[in-house]
This record gives C-alpha cells, sequence and structure tokens, in this order.
C-alpha cells in the first residue's frame, strides 16, 4: 500500500503545467511528442527537443490561453496513464475547433 501511495503523491508532485520547458515534457512523457505533433505543436527540430515553454510552442499556434489549458489537461491525463492519446484525440478535436471558431468569430 504504501509504494502505491508514494507513486501517487510522486505522480500528482510532478504535474505537467505551460510552464514545463519542452526538454523536459519530452523527456519525462514520451507519449506527449505524438499529441503534440497531432495538434501541429513542433517540439522535437534535428532530433532534438526545441527550447522553450509549453506555452510559448503553443501560443507559437496562436493557441488561445483557454486552448492551453485543454493541451495541460490532456497531457497531464497522458502522462498520468489514464487515456492514450487516440482517446484524448477524439475527445478534444472537436471542442478544440469550437474553440477556434468561436476565436475566429471575435
Amino acid at each position: 500500500m504504501f509504494n502505491f501511495l508514494y507513486f501517487c503523491r510522486s505522480k500528482l508532485e510532478q504535474m505537467i503545467t505551460k510552464e514545463i520547458e519542452i526538454e523536459d515534457l519530452i523527456e519525462d512523457y514520451p507519449k506527449s511528442v505524438k499529441y503534440l505533433a497531432e495538434h501541429d505543436i513542433r517540439c522535437i527540430k534535428c532530433g532534438e527537443p526545441i527550447w522553450g515553454t509549453l506555452e510559448e510552442a503553443c501560443l507559437e499556434k496562436d493557441f488561445s490561453q483557454e486552448k492551453i489549458a485543454l493541451v495541460v489537461k490532456d497531457l497531464n491525463e497522458i502522462g498520468a496513464g489514464f487515456v492514450d492519446n487516440t482517446e484524448i484525440y477524439k475527445q478534444r478535436v472537436e471542442k478544440i475547433k469550437k474553440l477556434e471558431l468561436k476565436n475566429k468569430k471575435l
């Protein structure tokens, strides 16, 4: 039981935030590379991680703060092993499209 509680606490302490460096993100959470690629967020160049934070990479793609929050939430779910990339992608693609349409209308 102790090992399980330690594991859960450890995972919560390592939550992904928008301030995480891309290098740390892909090193600690390799499954994030596929998710970021599906959202056209460049995280690797010439086999090396790009510089900067997750937020900076999202802003380069004109993501709103609301969309960045969804990306962070998704990456945390992937990193914790709750769901796989495909499941999240299917669940979020419609919501993200709606956000993009809403932002274009403004």
